[in-house]
């Protein structure tokens, strides 16, 4: 299938926003369908946010899909952000190495976690318990679950200090995760390319020619990763020299707890 479907076009202060962010209009994802889907009026809007005027993305493709919309508007998402870049603390030394292919490197980028006690989570050759949360992720973590319904017992943080940093092709399905579990990507800082490419479609020889999916992650975004998307997907943020300022990722994930 080499053809998706969006679904609700993104409208309002979306639009404004990756236009002011980018110099450009909303991703172009191909061929879509454009409509309009908000969540049920409230009576009174929590947090000083009305939900119900929230504007969702679906992405929809073979094994894949995803909502998006920008969650914190931009005075909300600035405090954020600022919090994260004052209180998070990221790893050093052996921690802020990877393991490919049997060989250790740098990260290209900075990574923390932060969860529920007792719990553990294994990627790239390094076995991490989370520190305990703090208020800000906390309060992040509660906005994800009050809009999508959805609980979640850690995050795994990742902050790019310019377009420089990046992360490779990947999918997120380690064996820690609770089954068919979605994760909830929320962006603060740069907006940043994101990229998604089907497993059958990689490598010089590729089985079959399945369409890139891009979408720029605006200030304050949440992207919603749900299953079976990591089955069939791998998705990336590509090295973008033109970006010069820093951005910080939050996935927020519902874990298994480590069996005694």
């Amino acid at each position: 299938m080499d053809r998706f479907l969006v679904k609700g076009a993104l409208e309002g202060l979306l639009g404004k926003r990756e236009q002011e962010q980018t110099g450009e209009g909303p991703a172009e994802l191909g061929e879509y369908e454009e409509s309009t889907r908000k969540r049920p009026r409230t009576e009174t809007p929590r947090n000083g946010v009305d939900f119900a005027d929230l504007s969702w993305q679906h992405i929809r493709a073979e094994g894949l899909d995803c909502n998006y919309t920008v969650l914190f508007g931009k005075a909300e998402a600035d405090k954020i952000f600022r919090e994260l870049e004052q209180e998070v603390e990221y790893f050093t030394g052996a921690l802020a190495k990877v393991q490919v292919f049997g060989k250790w490197h740098s990260v290209p980028r900075k990574q923390a976690t932060y969860g529920d006690a007792g719990l553990t989570y294994t990627f790239s050759g390094l076995t991490l318990s989370p520190k305990p949360w703090i208020p800000v992720l906390e309060r992040v973590r509660d906005r994800v679950s009050l809009v999508t319904g959805q609980t979640f017992n850690f995050v795994l943080i990742n902050r790019y200090k310019d377009g420089c940093d990046h992360i490779g092709e990947h999918r997120d399905d380690e064996r820690e995760l609770a089954p068919g579990s979605p994760i909830a990507s929320v962006s603060f800082g740069a907006c940043r390319d994101f990229f998604f490419r089907h497993k059958d479609s990689r490598g010089k020889n590729p089985s079959r020619r399945v369409k890139v999916i891009r979408l720029p992650l605006a200030h304050g975004s949440l992207l919603m990763m749900n299953h079976p998307t990591n089955t069939h997907w791998y998705h990336s943020l590509p090295i973008r020299k033109k970006v010069l300022a820093p951005r910080v990722n939050l996935t927020f994930r519902k874990i298994l707890p480590t069996k005694k």
